[in-house]
């Protein structure tokens, strides 16, 4: 009789999750639900009682917990409250051969800084931003971004991807803070032009679900065909005015100003946005596409 033999199920990595906040905790439960056998540290142990209670094991001290895991996920208040818990680590060269992942928000800047900081003290280094609240940690639909060693990224995308869906934009460490801040400003511009749409129509007595049934449907499809036309325009910086010019949107706009003012609604997101179209055409885009508003918002820097 042949012996048959079954492969044992390989071990799922080990990983340290630094900091027990909101996020820190979600981050922590996605890794305990794929199995991965999970250290946490935080400030205050106490924190750490829910996820001990679900198989994690709590470290003393931060030392402790870097050295039980080669990936560390770090999710703290801000880079000074990482650097008051690292420091003492990195000197007693514990960081060496570690994989250090920064989910730490923070500016572009502060993420160039830490991958220096990390590599002087022998560790690979990812900056990253979580594009979710704590309830959407562990949906492989929620993007989370990572930008810095693309080998520390190879190595553990398996491990992250318990998390979300892991995004690797560039080596560039800064580059996932700069993407985080410019999604969360299109996300604040959405959610702002769509109150202020919902705060019209209701006004008229459409209920905001109504309303946001239709609105969906037109972001998803018109809007989204601008942008995707518009983007490679940004690009070339070139911009055809051949479906609707900067003129043409300034008097589309003061009829929503009309409008919501006739409502007694505040106009101030409107009035902004004509502001910004008339300057585009005072410099010579009135006869181009809505994207070439783009060198307003670049500014003198860029020119």
């Amino acid at each position: 009789m042949n012996a048959q033999h079954t492969a044992a199920a390989p071990a799922e990595t080990p990983v340290t999750v630094l900091g027990l906040g909101l996020m820190g905790s979600a981050l922590a439960g996605a890794l305990l639900d794929q199995g991965h056998p999970t250290t946490v540290w935080n400030r205050t142990p106490h924190k750490a009682k829910p996820l001990a209670d679900r198989g994690a094991h709590p470290a003393a001290t931060p030392g402790d917990a870097v050295a039980a895991s080669g990936l560390v996920l770090a999710c703290v208040l801000d880079h000074d409250a990482l650097r008051t818990v690292l420091d003492p680590v990195a000197e007693a060269g514990g960081l060496a051969g570690k994989a250090l992942v920064n989910l730490t928000s923070g500016e572009p800047e502060q993420a160039v800084e830490m991958a220096a900081w990390a590599a002087s003290h022998g560790a690979g280094y990812l900056d990253g931003g979580i594009m979710t609240t704590p309830p959407g940690v562990g949906n492989p639909e929620m993007m989370f971004l990572y930008s810095g060693d693309a080998e520390v990224f190879a190595t553990h995308r398996p491990t992250l991807a318990a998390l979300g869906d892991p995004l690797h934009l560039g080596t560039e460490p800064g580059l996932a803070s700069l993407y985080d801040a410019a999604l969360l400003g299109l996300m604040w511009a959405t959610f702002t032009g769509w109150l202020h749409g919902t705060a019209l129509v209701t006004s008229e007595g459409t209920t905001a679900t109504d309303f946001t049934r239709v609105a969906l449907r037109w972001l998803t499809g018109a809007v989204s065909g601008f942008v995707t036309t518009y983007a490679p325009q940004v690009d070339a910086g070139r911009y055809p005015g051949d479906d609707a010019t900067v003129d043409v949107q300034i008097a589309a706009i003061g009829h929503l100003v009309h409008a919501a003012h006739a409502r007694g609604l505040d106009t101030s997101l409107p009035e902004l946005l004509k502001a910004t179209m008339e300057r585009a055409s005072a410099r010579g885009h009135g006869s181009d596409s809505y994207a070439s508003v783009i060198e307003v918002l670049r500014g003198a820097a860029h020119r």
